[in-house]
């Protein structure tokens, strides 16, 4: 599936939609990691992070991959029959 963009000059563009939910994944997984590594250095110093924080975090990143890839596999499903 593609989606046409217009450009200032009145070309037009089109981009793919999975090109685009790879990069949620990638973020997604990018900002899990991130996250990890922060809340292992406050541990480090012996500084706490919220039990809710860690929660939020990890299932609005979660969420948003599973979302992806359940977007992908209907596609490929719908694009095969």
């Amino acid at each position: 599936m593609t989606i046409s963009t217009k450009t200032k000059s009145g070309q037009t563009h089109r981009r793919s939609v999975t090109r685009s939910l790879s990069r949620y994944v990638v973020f997604s997984i990018s900002m899990i990691i991130c996250y990890t590594i922060l809340s292992l250095v406050f541990a480090w110093f012996e500084k706490t992070i919220p039990e809710e924080v860690t929660t939020g975090v990890f299932s609005v990143f979660g969420g948003e991959i599973l979302l992806c890839c359940l977007i992908k596999l209907f596609k490929l499903k719908g694009e095969s029959s």
